[in-house]
């Protein structure tokens, strides 16, 4: 290799040095090192679920039965439901908080910053526990209630730091145009604001998704709820590691199906044809003004 070629080759990684033969060695036996370990670490883990008969027939037995299988996917549904009700919930009552701190009447501005701070700090359980005991609420209204008043209050935040990261002048070129505040958020600084906020969005979505869980503490019989129903069984030998087996990667995968509906997303708003580059006529010899001379 030409002294050139090793000089351009070092400056296309400028943000860390470039590893010689001892480093790559280095780097090499780190990685067979990582590789036992996490090997180890499995088989270390398979051996204790081994030891303690968590594959026996017993164990795994009620998953073969037609009631235990519509009992979870029952559960699966009311999670989907309390999910997808906490989710649309959560998303108005995020833009109306975001709406009214971003108001110019100080009164509206005040009373949407208590409300959002108020329902960010109080924890999830409390407020679902409150609204289903103290307001006797039935059991997914006082789930999805709760969801909603804590994930709306976050997603405010999101919503009013995704607005005010847009440029400045986008705000001030609409409203020399013409543009009403209705317009200009909605035409000009909401499109460009979902792509910076969708990432933080759909995480706080999976949070949701997750709290779900916490259904079953007020009997609301969601997927976890089932789970437990079949964990505790004494007739199939205390099935819970199973149980754990069976809904962990279900929750993991719908998780994944949020993450990529983001990406989708994203992909679909780059092809947009609102978002595409517009080709624009070259200036031409006109008015300057109306009624001027050419």
């Amino acid at each position: 290799m030409t002294a050139h070629a090793l000089q351009g080759d070092l400056e296309s990684t400028a943000l860390y040095d470039v590893p010689g033969p001892q480093a790559r060695r280095r780097h090499f036996l780190y990685g067979i090192v990582s590789t036992v370990v996490i090997l180890g670490l499995l088989a270390w883990i398979l051996y204790l679920l081994f030891d303690t008969d968590q594959f026996t027939a017993a164990k795994w037995s009620p998953f073969t039965y037609k009631g235990i299988q519509e009992l979870l996917l029952r559960g699966l549904r009311n999670t989907l439901k309390a999910f997808l009700y906490a989710s649309v919930f959560s998303l108005l009552l995020g833009a109306v908080l975001a709406s009214g701190r971003l108001s110019v009447h100080r009164p509206v501005r005040w009373a949407a910053t208590v409300c959002v701070e108020f329902f960010r700090a109080m924890p999830v359980l409390v407020m679902i526990f409150f609204i289903f005991v103290a307001l006797k609420v039935q059991p997914l209204p006082a789930l999805v209630a709760g969801l909603t008043l804590y994930n709306g209050s976050v997603l405010a935040e999101v919503f009013r730091t995704g607005i005010n990261s847009v440029d400045k002048g986008q705000r001030e070129g609409a409203y020399a145009l013409g543009m009403r505040k209705t317009q200009v958020m909605t035409y000009v600084l909401g499109p460009q604001a979902v792509r910076a906020m969708l990432p933080t969005i759909i995480s706080q979505l999976v949070v949701a998704l997750k709290d779900t869980s916490l259904g079953y503490l007020i009997t609301y019989e969601e997927f976890l709820h089932a789970g437990k129903l079949i964990a505790s069984n004494l007739d199939y030998d205390l099935p819970f590691i199973p149980v754990v087996m069976i809904i962990s990667p279900i929750y993991i995968g719908m998780c994944m199906l949020l993450s990529w509906f983001a990406g989708w997303v994203a992909r679909f708003e780059r092809r947009s044809l609102k978002t595409e580059a517009v080709d624009v006529a070259p200036a031409e010899p006109g008015t300057v003004l109306p009624g001027g001379s050419r």
